[in-house]
């Protein structure tokens, strides 16, 4: 089998990347599909402008299905392709595992939206990151709870190392501060049952760090009907009301739910256009994982035809001199504490929810 700097440097007619999207259950479909559409758009743009040392990108996709075992396999088949650099995937477990597999086997990997601090089990070179890290995000939400007045948060939990590292988070940023965190474990409880505990513990929050759209939808629509919880706050970290899917799902019983996304106040003049470019390959309002794609590929085409097409030759040298213009800022990658990763400090982070009176529009409730 070709390394992937020997197939390279073989002078194929494309220069493959391998891409990393869930584009089936029980993965996030509409997540994966916004993914590929930003990564798509950048490869296209990225191919008009002559592609990389006169060969065009290709982007090989493999659908993962949100399953760690699925996305390692297509590591070790793309890597077996030849492919220079992988990119892409949504859920934070599943890039933990791709990531883990791309450094086990040499290939550079740049993460598009994974959030989950521990990407890989030891440092690495090979991996670098866009998105931000749960611990740094996660803690500007736990910043809006406590200014909104919340001390007494609840969370909905199923047993997953991304939810148990949320709510490590949130219940080591708020204790100190006079918070307290109480976990109701959503695979031991029905949504009536989950009601009738938020009652008897007189949370002012509940946050949802549950799967979309079980049992994420039947829990905010049991909360919104008791009217013993009339005055509690749902909220949703992990960015579930971002996509049309829970707006389609919920429709006004899914407004007014807290989530974390990655954009800016204000996009700049590229921005604008590569949201306009999205838009109308989606039909619809690009979501933050949209413009993490077309960012990643961006990168990348960047530091190949800044370098040359051998990435895994000094990966290190490779991430530590981006300086790119990306549609949410400039993107540059450093050393983070705690982190064994390549990380761009920080993408924008904003609290969001979607207007009570129009749930198809987006208020900005606080930025970090």
């Amino acid at each position: 089998m070709n390394t992937p700097s020997e197939a390279a440097r073989a002078g194929g007619s494309t220069f493959r990347i391998g891409a990393l999207v869930p584009l089936t259950r029980p993965g996030w479909v509409e997540a994966g599909r916004h993914l590929l559409a930003g990564l798509e758009l950048a490869v296209h743009e990225a191919n008009d402008g002559g592609g990389i040392a006169g060969r065009p990108l290709e982007l090989v996709v493999r659908d993962t299905a949100a399953d760690p075992r699925k996305a390692a396999g297509a590591v070790d088949e793309l890597a077996g392709l030849g492919v220079a650099a992988l990119v892409g995937e949504y859920h934070s477990v599943v890039a933990r595992a791709a990531a883990s597999a791309a450094d086990a086997l040499g290939v550079p990997y740049l993460c598009s939206s994974a959030v989950l601090d521990t990407l890989t089990e030891r440092p690495t070179d090979l991996v670098a990151r866009l998105a931000p890290a749960q611990s740094h995000g996660w803690r500007i939400y736990a910043d809006f709870l406590l200014g909104a007045g919340h001390q007494r948060v609840a969370v909905a939990t199923q047993p997953s190392v991304y939810w148990a590292s949320g709510t490590r988070l949130l219940r080591e940023h708020l204790a100190p501060r006079g918070g307290t965190v109480v976990e109701l474990d959503m695979s031991a409880l029905t949504p009536a049952a989950l009601c009738d505990a938020l009652a008897d513990h007189g949370a002012t929050a509940l946050l949802l760090l549950v799967g979309h759209p079980d049992p994420a939808v039947p829990v905010v629509r049991s909360v919104r009907r008791d009217p013993r919880l009339a005055e509690l706050t749902i909220g949703a970290p992990a960015g579930q009301p971002e996509f049309a899917e829970w707006a389609g799902a919920l429709g006004a019983d899914g407004a007014g739910v807290p989530f974390l996304r990655y954009l800016p106040e204000r996009f700049g003049p590229l921005g604008a256009r590569v949201e306009a470019a999205l838009r109308a390959r989606l039909d619809e309002a690009p979501s933050f994982v949209a413009f993490e794609g077309y960012d990643t590929v961006a990168v990348l085409a960047d530091v190949l035809r800044r370098d040359g097409t051998d990435l895994a030759a000094d990966t290190a040298a490779s991430w530590s001199q981006v300086d790119v213009e990306g549609t949410r800022g400039r993107i540059r990658f450093t050393r983070t504490s705690g982190i064994g990763v390549w990380q761009w400090v920080w993408p924008p982070v904003q609290v969001v929810d979607r207007d009570p009176a129009r749930p198809d529009r987006f208020r900005v409730l606080h930025t970090g």
